[in-house]
């Protein structure tokens, strides 16, 4: 099992925020969290989170500022392919088709054109 499918759902919440905001204190990582939890509950899951390899903190005088140890791409990759895996069964196919039946998608031509470039260049890369 990957790290990733290791986080509870706060630890989650945290990468989302530390993603969001590249670097960040305990304090400003609670404040966007919903519903927070005790500013002792967020400094123990930071250091959860650091243990796994998750994140990494700086001294920034008398306060620690978190860091992701992996890009937000690389984790949108990862999340990506793990909810393509989760809910259309690893194919592509069946998760553009779904992002493309929601009401709200409306797709200019613009868009399009450039759908068509990354399916282009896809084929031409071999995948």
């Amino acid at each position: 099992m990957s790290p990733e499918h290791q986080l509870s759902r706060r630890e989650r919440q945290i990468m989302d925020v530390l993603h969001e905001k590249e670097a960040a204190a305990a304090a400003e990582i609670r404040a966007a969290l919903p519903d927070p939890p005790s500013y002792s509950s967020v400094r123990a899951l930071l250091r959860i989170l650091e243990d796994k390899g998750h994140i990494k903190h700086r001294q920034d005088g008398a306060r620690y500022i978190y860091l992701p140890c992996i890009s937000r791409a690389t984790a949108s990759k990862s999340a990506l392919k793990r909810l393509v895996a989760t809910f259309f069964q690893g194919s592509a196919t069946q998760a553009m088709a779904a992002l493309l039946e929601t009401h709200d998608t409306e797709l200019s031509d613009a868009e399009l054109n450039q759908l068509r470039e990354l399916i282009k260049q896809a084929k031409k890369e071999g995948y």
